[in-house]
C-alpha cells in the first residue's frame, strides 16, 4: 500500500511539473498570472509529502534498501560461499578465539 502511495505522489509531482511548464509558456505575456506559482507550490507540497512517505517507509521497515530485490534472494539461496572465496566487508578472515 505504501508503494502505491509513493507512485501516486511521484506521478503528481511530474504532472505538476509539466503543468507549471505549460502555464509558464501560456502566460508569458500576462504579468498578473500566478498559475505558475501555484503549480510550484503544489509541486513542493507533493515532493515534501513524497519524502515524508519514503522516510516513514524506511523508519517502519516497510521499505528497505539493497537486498529485497527478487534476484538477490535467488542468488543467496543458490550460491553458498565456499572457503576459498575471500571474506566480505566486515567479516574476519582469521577467526581467533
Amino acid at each position: 500500500m505504501l508503494k502505491v502511495i509513493i507512485v501516486i505522489l511521484l506521478i503528481g509531482v511530474i504532472v505538476s511539473l509539466f503543468s507549471g511548464l505549460f502555464f509558464l509558456f501560456k502566460d508569458a505575456d500576462r504579468t498578473d498570472s500566478r498559475r505558475t506559482l501555484h503549480a510550484l507550490g503544489i509541486r513542493v507540497t507533493l515532493a515534501a509529502a513524497l519524502l515524508a512517505t519514503v522516510f516513514y517507509g524506511f523508519y517502519t521497515g516497510q521499505l528497505r534498501l539493497g537486498t529485497n530485490a527478487p534476484w538477490h534472494q535467488e542468488a543467496a539461496q543458490t550460491q553458498p560461499r565456499t572457503l576459498s572465496e575471500p571474506a566480505g566487508p566486515g567479516e574476519q578472515t582469521n577467526p581467533t578465539p
